[in-house]
């Protein structure tokens, strides 16, 4: 892990485009020992350092993983544009680990109790939030608890429910056509293989992974916009296409990481990095992301950008796993609570 450290640090380059930034950094501090006739070169960091340390995240785990490597993480030193292979794959598992210490409780943040309700709020979370679709879904589940029901159900009836939702009617057709296939061709039951699970109505491969891995234990990469943002960020790799990016990523990790890896790159991107507006200096892998500088470097301005929990705010599920409330983390409202 420290080998892939110095592989990012050594670049002089760096140092002379952080000029701006370095105040917040503790990049810096690393290159005033090539620095020694200059004493503010010294002194400077020292001081960032305990500003940074105030930007960690909320969650008391998460404010303890962040504070145990402040000191090596104030200010991102950008890997270099040649970055061999194998130095690729260690800044992108030690990312993956560092972002494991800051969401040791991640998980998905869709309600469900069983894999039927799983795939259906899967598909209803398309061009919407999943807290929508966690206010939305209780009333639906309530009136039709089966593949069998829904299946069966009047489609205007069901419209009414997920309206909220956005594209309630087409939504609405996928729902019950998936229904209808799984009632039919699967007796009922959600299928646990990927060639199955594509072939219900308004599922695809990003869907099929999300119920393989939480409702399986199937391992899966989740393809979603904020991976796509992220791994393109963090120069994981160049690729647009979803499937390509799938496999890009996926070659760089363990099968067995594949699904809490999505679940921490989409936390990720949820709370800290944002596609407009990243808060830069509130990120715990700053010093290993080569976007460093797009969003907010200052330490107290980024903390006022931190959504969900990071900023004090509820999460996006109703009824979050025990370990997120021990965290620190909220319940989001039901719906119409204002």
């Amino acid at each position: 892990m420290k080998k892939a450290a110095k592989k990012t640090a050594p670049a002089k380059k760096a140092p002379a485009k952080r000029t701006a930034p370095a105040k917040n950094s503790a990049s810096a501090g690393k290159t005033a020992p090539a620095k020694k006739s200059t004493p503010t070169g010294k002194t400077a960091p020292a001081k960032k350092q305990s500003v940074a340390r105030k930007a960690a995240p909320a969650a008391k785990k998460a404010t303890a993983a962040v504070e145990d490597v402040a000191p090596a993480k104030t200010v991102a030193a950008k890997p270099p544009r040649g970055e061999s292979r194998t130095a690729l794959v260690r800044r992108a598992r030690r990312i993956n680990r560092e972002l494991a210490e800051v969401y040791p409780y991640a998980h998905p943040e869709l309600d469900f109790e069983n894999p039927f309700q799983l795939v259906v709020a899967t598909v209803l979370s398309a061009q919407t939030t999943d807290l929508r679709v966690n206010q939305t879904t209780p009333a639906l589940f309530a009136k039709y608890p089966t593949p069998e029901d829904l299946a069966a159900a009047n489609p205007e009836e069901v419209e009414e429910i997920l309206r909220p939702t956005g594209f309630f009617r087409a939504k609405t057709k996928s729902v019950i056509g998936l229904s209808k296939a799984l009632a039919e061709d699967f007796g009922g039951e959600v299928p646990g293989r990927l060639e199955d699970l594509v072939k219900l109505p308004g599922v695809g491969r990003k869907t099929a992974f999300v119920v393989l891995g939480n409702a399986f234990g199937r391992p899966g990469i989740t393809v979603d916009t904020h991976f796509q943002r992220l791994v393109r960020r963090w120069e994981w790799t160049a690729e647009t296409d979803p499937d390509k990016i799938e496999a890009a990523v996926g070659a760089l990790f363990p099968k067995s990481d594949w699904t809490d890896l999505s679940h921490h790159v989409i936390w990720h991107g949820r709370r800290i990095c944002h596609a407009r507006k990243p808060a830069c200096g509130a990120c715990p892998i700053a010093p290993l992301c080569p976007a460093y500088g797009e969003g907010e470097t200052d330490p107290e301005k980024a903390r006022k950008l931190l959504k969900y929990e990071k900023g004090g705010f509820p999460g996006q599920r109703l009824n979050p796993p025990r370990a997120y409330l021990d965290a620190g983390g909220k319940p989001a409202p039901p719906l119409g609570s204002g």
